[in-house]
């Protein structure tokens, strides 16, 4: 019997509209829906043009390749898996993101060093394989690389407890049957520091 080819997902709007992601049949790999990725996008409306985007646990790159369609600046993928990497890269290619760029990692050593990205990341995608159970160890590991105020989204399963980090704040959350997913807004770690030095 032969084997059913790949799924595919789609942008759902800006530049890349339409456009076709594959979705090849990796142990784990879960792409965001689309109803679940058109609501977190209109979430953050005016948090995508323009920005520094990280995407981790990227697989697809759904979450990424929605936020360069979309007007950001920056997007890093970070993916464990080679196949998915080099997917990822084609991808890029195809579609012709000169600003996207793929990193072949495991998202927790590659956050474990020395973050070279001064500015940071305004915005940090975090959608683990389900059963890795990695949402906790990711947000902790996070904050040398996020930019002040910075927007972070997790999708978890409903049934997983997640502890966001001191200074995070919930902005958003929604369930489908199967997935709690929520946005986050960061510290403002300049302002904290003008506070604390002034009082």
């Amino acid at each position: 019997m032969s084997k059913l080819p790949p799924g595919q997902v789609r942008i759902i709007a800006g530049s890349l509209r339409g456009s076709k992601l594959p979705v090849p049949d990796r142990p784990g790999l879960r792409p965001t829906g689309d109803r679940v990725r058109e609501t977190l996008f209109n979430w953050l409306q005016q948090h995508v043009s323009g920005t520094r985007v990280l995407d981790l646990f990227a697989g697809t790159g759904a979450l990424g390749f929605e936020a360069a369609s979309r007007g950001a600046a920056e997007v890093l993928l970070v993916e464990r898996d080679a196949a998915l990497a080099e997917n990822l890269r084609a991808s890029a290619t195809r579609l012709k993101c000169a600003n996207v760029r793929v990193e072949c990692a495991d998202v927790l050593v590659w956050l474990a060093q020395p973050a070279s990205n001064q500015a940071g990341f305004d915005l940090v995608f975090v959608d683990p394989p389900f059963a890795a159970g990695l949402w906790d160890a990711t947000a902790s590991a996070l904050r040398p690389w996020l930019a002040d105020s910075a927007r972070v989204y997790v999708e978890r399963p409903n049934h997983a407890d997640f502890a966001a980090p001191a200074g995070w704040q919930l902005l958003r959350e929604g369930r489908t049957r199967d997935v709690h997913y929520a946005l986050y807004a960061t510290e403002n770690r300049r302002a904290a520091a003008t506070l604390a030095a002034s009082s």
